[in-house]
Protein backbone atom coordinates (compact mmCIF):
# COMPACT_ATOMS: atom_id res chain seq x y z
CA UNK A 1 0.00 0.00 0.00
CA UNK A 2 2.93 2.32 0.67
CA UNK A 3 4.03 1.97 -2.96
CA UNK A 4 0.55 2.88 -4.22
CA UNK A 5 0.55 6.00 -2.06
CA UNK A 6 4.06 6.92 -3.21
CA UNK A 7 3.10 6.45 -6.87
CA UNK A 8 -0.01 8.60 -6.34
CA UNK A 9 2.10 11.36 -4.80
CA UNK A 10 4.59 11.09 -7.67
CA UNK A 11 1.78 11.26 -10.26
CA UNK A 12 0.25 14.23 -8.44
CA UNK A 13 3.56 16.04 -8.72
CA UNK A 14 4.50 14.90 -12.23
CA UNK A 15 1.26 15.23 -14.19
CA UNK A 16 0.69 18.97 -13.63
CA UNK A 17 4.31 19.75 -14.48
CA UNK A 18 4.31 17.61 -17.61
CA UNK A 19 0.97 19.11 -18.66
CA UNK A 20 2.13 22.69 -18.15
CA UNK A 21 5.39 22.19 -20.02
CA UNK A 22 4.48 19.69 -22.73
CA UNK A 23 0.74 20.22 -23.04
CA UNK A 24 0.50 23.97 -22.83
CA UNK A 25 4.07 24.82 -23.82
CA UNK A 26 4.58 22.39 -26.70
CA UNK A 27 1.02 21.53 -27.72
CA UNK A 28 1.15 17.83 -26.82
CA UNK A 29 -2.31 16.31 -26.36
CA UNK A 30 -3.66 15.56 -22.89
CA UNK A 31 -3.79 11.83 -23.74
CA UNK A 32 -0.10 11.82 -24.64
CA UNK A 33 0.69 13.77 -21.48
CA UNK A 34 -1.15 11.09 -19.47
CA UNK A 35 0.78 8.31 -21.23
CA UNK A 36 4.09 10.09 -20.71
CA UNK A 37 3.28 10.62 -17.03
CA UNK A 38 2.45 6.94 -16.52
CA UNK A 39 5.54 5.67 -18.34
CA UNK A 40 7.81 8.20 -16.66
CA UNK A 41 6.31 7.51 -13.24
CA UNK A 42 6.77 3.77 -13.53
CA UNK A 43 10.30 3.87 -14.90
CA UNK A 44 11.58 6.58 -12.57
CA UNK A 45 9.91 5.07 -9.49
CA UNK A 46 11.45 1.65 -10.06
CA UNK A 47 14.91 2.74 -11.13
CA UNK A 48 15.35 6.17 -9.60
CA UNK A 49 13.48 5.84 -6.32
CA UNK A 50 13.70 2.15 -5.42
CA UNK A 51 17.07 1.15 -6.89
CA UNK A 52 19.35 4.18 -7.25
CA UNK A 53 18.23 6.34 -4.29
CA UNK A 54 18.89 3.75 -1.55
CA UNK A 55 22.41 3.11 -2.86
CA UNK A 56 23.54 6.69 -3.46
CA UNK A 57 22.94 10.20 -2.13
CA UNK A 58 19.77 12.15 -2.82
CA UNK A 59 21.70 14.48 -5.13
CA UNK A 60 23.07 11.59 -7.21
CA UNK A 61 19.62 10.02 -7.41
CA UNK A 62 18.16 13.37 -8.47
CA UNK A 63 20.78 13.70 -11.20
CA UNK A 64 19.98 10.17 -12.35
CA UNK A 65 16.30 11.19 -12.44
CA UNK A 66 17.19 14.15 -14.66
CA UNK A 67 18.82 11.83 -17.17
CA UNK A 68 16.10 9.23 -16.92
CA UNK A 69 13.34 11.83 -17.30
CA UNK A 70 15.07 13.37 -20.30
CA UNK A 71 15.47 10.02 -22.07
CA UNK A 72 11.93 8.81 -21.35
CA UNK A 73 10.25 12.09 -22.34
CA UNK A 74 12.45 12.47 -25.41
CA UNK A 75 12.14 8.96 -26.80
CA UNK A 76 8.55 8.18 -25.81
CA UNK A 77 7.55 11.72 -26.78
CA UNK A 78 8.96 11.30 -30.29
CA UNK A 79 7.13 7.98 -30.72
CA UNK A 80 3.81 9.35 -29.41
CA UNK A 81 3.81 12.73 -31.10
CA UNK A 82 6.04 12.48 -34.14
CA UNK A 83 7.57 15.77 -33.01
CA UNK A 84 10.97 16.64 -34.47
CA UNK A 85 13.89 15.14 -32.58
CA UNK A 86 15.41 18.52 -31.70
CA UNK A 87 12.15 20.08 -30.56
CA UNK A 88 11.34 17.07 -28.40
CA UNK A 89 14.86 17.20 -26.93
CA UNK A 90 14.28 20.81 -25.85
CA UNK A 91 10.89 19.87 -24.37
CA UNK A 92 12.44 16.90 -22.57
CA UNK A 93 15.31 19.00 -21.20
CA UNK A 94 12.94 21.61 -19.78
CA UNK A 95 10.68 18.94 -18.31
CA UNK A 96 13.60 17.03 -16.76
CA UNK A 97 14.98 20.20 -15.18
CA UNK A 98 11.68 21.16 -13.58
CA UNK A 99 10.79 17.65 -12.42
CA UNK A 100 14.22 17.30 -10.80
CA UNK A 101 13.28 19.81 -8.12
CA UNK A 102 10.16 17.85 -7.21
CA UNK A 103 12.09 14.57 -7.28
CA UNK A 104 14.65 15.93 -4.86
CA UNK A 105 11.93 16.50 -2.26
CA UNK A 106 10.04 13.31 -3.16
CA UNK A 107 13.19 11.35 -2.31
CA UNK A 108 12.93 12.49 1.31
CA UNK A 109 9.51 10.82 1.46
CA UNK A 110 10.85 7.60 -0.10
CA UNK A 111 13.77 7.50 2.33
CA UNK A 112 11.55 8.22 5.34
CA UNK A 113 9.17 5.42 4.37
CA UNK A 114 12.10 3.08 3.56
CA UNK A 115 10.50 2.01 0.29
CA UNK A 116 13.70 1.32 -1.63
CA UNK A 117 16.18 -1.54 -1.65
CA UNK A 118 17.46 -0.64 1.84
CA UNK A 119 14.16 -1.82 3.34
CA UNK A 120 14.81 -5.31 2.00
CA UNK A 121 18.46 -5.25 3.06
CA UNK A 122 17.52 -4.28 6.62
CA UNK A 123 14.96 -7.10 6.74
CA UNK A 124 17.58 -9.65 5.64
CA UNK A 125 20.06 -8.51 8.31
CA UNK A 126 17.55 -8.77 11.15
CA UNK A 127 16.71 -12.46 10.51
Amino acid sequence: MDHVKALAIKAGMTFPLVYLILGLGFGISIMNVVILTIVLGGVSYIFGDLVILPKFTNMKATMADVGLTFIVIWLVGIVLTGMQVGTMAVAAAITASVIALGEHFFHFYILRKELGATKHLKAQHTH
